[in-house]
């Protein structure tokens, strides 16, 4: 089973949250985690485990090949991404608008935009006990994350083992790379903070989650901070709200000090718990 772990808004706990429930689950199941925040990756600031992997990925990108054009402008026509642009008798390619789609080089008639691979980032997967942790970091100056994103998916799905849960902590916000990352996903779990930021974030995102048809449930984390609007909002929107956390001084001790939270306060780990035990519900109907 496929969790996606996302939030509208960057700083909710979206992180926090994946890890540790990752690491809860794996002491009994086996289970994958991504940090599919390739941008500003930063999981494995609690996660020590062995390195098994570390490999660069690229992405396609067109190469005009001037001889052989004819300028007929197809390639110009075909891209949604305004990539590719047809100047008089040239053809201009803007690589940090390429989505690597492959429709112009597909669709030109005389083969004269054949892609080429330009480094995109690394792709590092770890192991710590029953638990594989990929994480994916852009290059300084990349602008292109879905790419990179989709690929370690498809390196997750396809190299290694079926976990009983695979864990994806998603960028914040609603944008291509959050597509991207939830697009396959059988259940995305929604981070919010009871806070007006909170609230107009959490809107946003299931909206866009609704447009992609995939089933939500809401974690509310730091629970005393702000008001109940965000829990009203998941009433009227008929949105399972499947565990809510206090705020807590020593649980921002133990964030702040790089360290695991669900070993050393009770109330956490019984929230993680309940989440996995709605999970295992999940996965059993499903079956």
């Amino acid at each position: 089973m496929k969790i996606a772990i996302a939030s509208g808004k960057g700083g909710t706990g979206k992180t926090t949250l994946a890890v540790n429930l990752a690491l809860r689950a794996s002491e009994t199941r086996n289970v994958v985690l991504a940090d599919l925040d390739v941008e500003e990756p930063n999981s494995s600031i609690f996660i020590s485990g062995n390195k098994l992997i570390e490999q660069q990925l690229f992405r396609s990108v067109p190469n005009w090949e001037k001889e052989a054009c004819t300028l007929c402008g197809k390639c110009a026509e075909v891209c949604q991404f305004h990539a590719v642009v047809k100047l008089g008798e040239t053809i201009m390619v803007l690589p940090k608008l390429c989505h690597s789609c492959f429709a112009c080089s597909e669709l030109c008639p005389v083969n004269a935009l054949l892609m080429r691979n330009t480094p995109l980032g690394w792709l590092r997967v770890f192991e710590q006990g029953k638990l594989f942790f990929l994480e994916s970091k852009l290059d300084v100056g990349e602008e292109m994350s879905a790419p990179m994103i989709k690929q370690t998916i498809a390196y997750m799905n396809d190299k290694l083992p079926e976990p009983e849960y695979q864990f994806r902590d998603c960028p914040p916000g609603t944008s291509c790379p959050v597509i991207a990352a939830t697009g396959d996903a059988d259940l995305v779990l929604l981070v919010t903070e009871p806070t007006p930021f909170g609230l107009h974030d959490l809107e946003l995102a299931v909206e866009a989650m609704r447009q992609l048809d995939k089933r939500m449930a809401v974690v509310i984390n730091r629970w005393g901070i702000g008001n109940d609007k965000v829990l009203r909002f998941c009433e009227t929107e008929r949105l399972p709200v499947w565990a809510i956390f206090p705020n807590q001084r020593k649980i921002a001790e133990l964030y702040s000090r790089g360290e695991l939270i669900y070993p050393k306060v009770q109330e956490f780990r019984e929230g993680l718990d309940s989440i996995l035990d709605k999970l295992d519900l999940m996965k059993r109907e499903a079956e």
